[in-house]
Parts: structure tokens; sequence; C-alpha cells
């Protein structure tokens, strides 16, 4: 489908004024054939990545000037975006003030604007070498909100950044706290689609809110299946920001894209998801961030591998070493053994979803051995979004059986997430 002949309706939905797709002539199955490797950088597709041909390319919404240049023209723009925002060799930075856009603000993320801190690194503002605009960022340890000051300096907030569909990852809780913002000072707000390569899985317990945190922000599973577009319409819809207000709220949506559409990323989203299969098992294997094992942090498979130094009844050896993006990793420097992952097939990794049985399987080993197996930090419960979890593995219940304790969140979910998509099934 040409992208002159895309149609648009424009609705108000809860509040949100919605630039969708109307779908119905879109051709956008999914074949096989060898995937783009990427051009960055550390970011290149693994073999075991997906196989995909589209009918036509997925076209991010950061591409398409011809619905949101005349949008924001005219206003003062704040940007929130990180080394992801690309289109091609451009950056979205780059294209609005080509086409004479007035960008006042840049705001950046965890790993900050060129997205090379480490996870949870505090990452001070500063000023874009190229442009000259003033970097505010929101991961330097003292806010994750803008200050008075900077939110007077524009009109609206555009958001444009490569998130990988996770609760734990926190891209869409910086949208959500500038959409916060927003709300609060009568700022518009607009969001660049991309595509979420996680978008065919929903999978895990809706996060209790007793737990909200830094790394769960909203009632919704661990994997929820929703570009950052569309959440941003469900969070407006759903009233989940301060006080229920609502934001003036416009998404400009991908073209050719599909909620099965193996969408493989050119960029990696941040330095320890460096390929395809890392973003994959992300929902498995991030649980291990709570515990003492390693999961590959420091080494060349961060996500795709897990062990630790009293493991030794296992055949896999790795160091995590010290290197940029994991200055200082878990079990640093040490010989840990465990398993390796990172030649799993792809689709096989993206069918299992969430897999307890790594996690269950490093805990019998070292509790076994009376070893500390979880952190004292409770950092476990706020990845998992519920404190049952934990006692259930701790009780020797199966992977399988407690996958099944949060399948109604998950039924419950999808019914009452519809409204608020954009994309097709297939």
């Amino acid at each position: 489908m040409k992208l002159t002949s895309l149609t648009l309706r424009r609705t108000m939905m809860a509040g949100s004024l919605v630039v969708a797709m109307a779908l119905t002539a879109c051709a956008c199955t999914t074949r096989a054939t060898q995937p783009t490797t990427s051009t960055s950088p550390n970011t290149s597709a693994p073999t075991n990545s997906p196989t995909v041909k589209t009918e036509a390319p997925v076209i991010v919404g950061a591409a398409r000037t011809d619905l949101y240049v005349p949008l924001l023209k005219g206003k003062r723009i704040a940007l929130l975006s990180n080394q992801t925002g690309m289109v091609g060799d451009r950056h979205v930075l780059d294209i609005m003030i080509e086409n004479g856009l007035k960008v006042t603000t840049i705001f950046s993320p965890e790993h900050g604007f060129r997205g090379t801190a480490d996870a949870g690194e505090h990452v001070s503002s500063s000023v874009d070498e190229k442009t000259g605009i003033p970097i505010a960022s929101l991961y330097d340890g003292k806010r994750q909100m803008p200050s008075d000051e900077t939110m007077e300096k524009f009109d609206v907030i555009v958001t444009d950044i490569q998130d990988v569909g996770l609760r734990f990852y926190t891209y869409y809780v910086t949208m959500v706290n500038l959409m916060d913002a927003a709300a609060a000072y009568g700022k518009e707000f607009v969001v660049f689609d991309r595509p979420n390569p996680n978008i065919m899985t929903v999978d895990g317990p809706i996060l209790d809110m007793k737990l909200k945190s830094g790394v769960g922000r909203l009632p919704i599973p661990t994997v929820y299946g929703m570009t950052m577009g569309e959440l941003a319409q469900m969070v407006n819809g759903e009233g989940w920001l301060k006080e229920g207000k609502k934001v003036p709220l416009t998404v400009i949506p991908c073209e050719n894209y599909t909620r099965q559409t193996r969408y493989v990323l050119p960029i990696a989203p941040s330095p320890n998801l460096p390929n395809m299969l890392s973003i994959y098992l992300y929902p498995s294997t991030c649980y291990f961030e709570g515990t003492t094992v390693s999961l590959g942090r420091g080494t060349d498979w961060p996500f795709q591998v897990y062990g630790h130094p009293d493991m030794t009844n296992r055949s896999f050896n790795f160091t995590p070493e010290s290197r940029p993006g994991a200055k200082t990793p878990p079990q640093l420097d040490k010989l840990c053994h465990g398993v390796d992952l990172h030649n799993m097939d792809a689709e096989a990794a993206i069918a299992q979803g969430i897999n307890l049985e790594y996690v269950i399987d490093a805990y019998r080993d070292l509790t076994a051995q009376g070893k500390q197996f979880y952190l004292k930090n409770n950092f476990f419960n706020l990845l998992m979004g519920r404190t049952e979890i934990r006692e259930m593995i701790e009780q020797g219940k199966s992977a399988a059986d407690i996958k099944a304790t949060w399948a109604d969140d998950v039924a419950r979910f999808k019914q009452q997430r519809a409204p608020y998509l954009i994309y097709p099934e297939n």
C-alpha cells in the first residue's frame, strides 16, 4: 500500500485525538525470507533472528512528515528520543529541523540521548552538540519529571523512541511521566509510533499497583503487546494519568504494520539488548536482575545466558567483564557456570512468551547448596509485579503451574485494551 493511498480518520477517543490508519486496504502479511542486517555497531540481528518479509516495508511514524509537519508547524516542541529515533540514517531531530519545526528542548530517558549509559545509571542534562538544543535528562537521579522552567519552553511534547513492549522496560514509563506533565501544564502530546518487536505476545500477571515503581508504572501484564502509540491511547482512555486527567493526544501511526510482523530493529534500543534474540528472551531472563545470578551482562550474550560461580555442575562457562553499557555487571570477573541460550531459534523464543523454567532451574541449584538466590532489595518482586510468584517458586510450583495463574489477567487485559489498538492482527 502506497503512502499516498493511506486514508486517515480523526476521532475523539476518550479525550484523545487519534490519527489512525484505515486498515481495510492494508496488505501486511508476513512471509519467510532473510532479515535486514543492522548498520549500527553491535546491533546486527543474530543468525537465528526471525526470517521476515512484508509486501511493503514498515514505515515508522517519524518518517511520515506529511502527517505531522502541518500539525506541529509554528509550535515550540520538546522531543523525547534517543539513539533509536532514526529514519534510515537520519535522526528524527534533524528531520524535524529540516522541515522548519522549532524544537526547543530534548528529553533524554534511561541510557541517555545517545543510548550509551548503563541500566540505572544517572544521566546528566547537557546540550546536543550538533544542534545546540538543551537536553533535559529525565534519568539524572534527581527527577523523572521536567522542572517548571523547562515546561515553560514548549507547547507540545513529541515522543519518538523504540520500546520493546515489556512492563519493566523504562521508556514507556518516561513517556507516561511526560504525559502527566503535559496534562498538568495544558500541553499537547504527540507520539511518532514505532513497531513493538514483542507485539505478538501478551503474557504475565497484571501489575499489583502496590508494587508500582520505576520498573512498573501501569496495571498491565509483563508483556502487553501494544506499541507506544497504542499504550498512550490506553493511558489516556483508562484515566491512568494523575487525577484521571486527559492529555490532548495525537498518534502518528506506522504504515504496513500488523500484530504478526516480525520487525527486526535496525538499532539496539539499549546497550544490553544487542540483537533480536536478547529482546525475545528478555521477558524470561530479566528476572535474574533481582537475584545473585548473572544473565550475561558484561558478555557478548546479555539476556541470552545465565549462570553463577556456584552452579558448578554445568558445562557452559562465561566470565562477566566491565565494558561500555555494563561497567559493573553482576559477578564481575568471576567464572560463572550455567546455561547457554544464545543459539535458541528465534521463533521458539517468541513462542514461549514468559518461561520461568530458567529462574526455577537456577533457584533450585543454588538453594540446594544453601546459597543466596534472591537479592534483599525486593527487586525480583518489582520486576514480577506480584509477590505470590516468588512464593510459588519457593513452594516448588512448576513454570507451567505458575503461568496458569495469570491466564485470567491476560484474557481480561486483551479485552480491556481492544478499543485502543491501531494495527490489525495480520
